[in-house]
């Protein structure tokens, strides 16, 4: 069995970033090092004294320490991994891409007063287990100890725990939501049209390579799906990862 150490260090580079600022964030808000007004997206503080990083530092606060808080880094942990391992494998560029279009989905529905939050991690990794499900559709989960699933109805599930023990339905909702946009216009459509209106920047897979965060596949090198086999039919279809890769 690897240490600790050992397995933080063979995280991949973009997960690991995420969930290691989101625990620092946390730890320092705890020990009062931060206040979370600090943090929080306010868009007047953004206007008018220019407070830029206020559109960025809200997805990287998840709570304070607790079990909720405990549950959503090790989703991170998790799923996060598996898709940067799995369908980003040597897409680097491509899932860092991926963050920052879930990032700017849900601060451009955060314009909408009724949609508001001061804080979207919950949302972000609500976010990722939807792609997880999406990629990994036929993946038997366990939830609690008590109810066996697959893993395409894994968000859903969260969901209706929320619904049940009272917590807000809005983060999860609106991280499915962004998940499912960035789903079909990166994988659905190209599967469909052969047109991807989500594809990576260059600027940013040059940004990658440059600053060594991980391996980009060439823009030459072909297209980013690798097995187009079918695990439903119309919107429903995902590609086929195994989880025991």
């Amino acid at each position: 069995m690897s240490s600790p150490a050992e397995y933080y260090n063979s995280l991949p580079p973009i997960t690991k970033a995420y969930g290691t600022i989101c625990f620092l964030t946390t730890a320092l808000l705890q020990l009062g090092l931060l206040a979370p007004y600090h943090i929080a997206l306010l868009y007047p503080l953004i206007f008018k004294n220019l407070q830029i990083w206020r559109l960025i530092t809200p997805f990287f606060f998840l709570g304070k320490f607790s079990i909720n808080f405990g549950i959503r880094l090790l989703m991170i942990a998790r799923y996060g991994v598996q898709l940067e391992n799995g369908p980003f494998d040597k897409r680097t560029a491509d899932f860092l891409w991926m963050m920052i279009f879930g990032a700017i989905s849900l601060l451009g529905l955060s314009a909408i007063p009724f949609l508001w939050s001061p804080f979207w991690g919950v949302s972000m990794v609500s976010m990722l287990v939807y792609l997880w499900s999406r990629e990994f559709p036929n993946a038997q989960i366990n939830i609690y100890g008590l109810v066996n699933m697959k893993a395409f109805y894994f968000p859903w599930a969260m969901l209706a725990l929320d619904v049940i023990f009272g917590s807000p339905i809005l983060p999860n909702l609106l991280g499915i939501i962004v998940g499912h946009l960035y789903y079909f216009f990166s994988v659905l459509y190209p599967l469909k049209t052969g047109r991807n209106p989500l594809k990576t920047p260059l600027w940013l897979q040059r940004l990658v390579v440059q600053w060594r965060l991980g391996v980009q596949r060439t823009t030459g090198a072909g297209p980013a799906v690798r097995d187009n086999t079918s695990t439903g039919t119309g919107a429903f279809r995902g590609r086929a990862y195994r989880l025991d890769r």
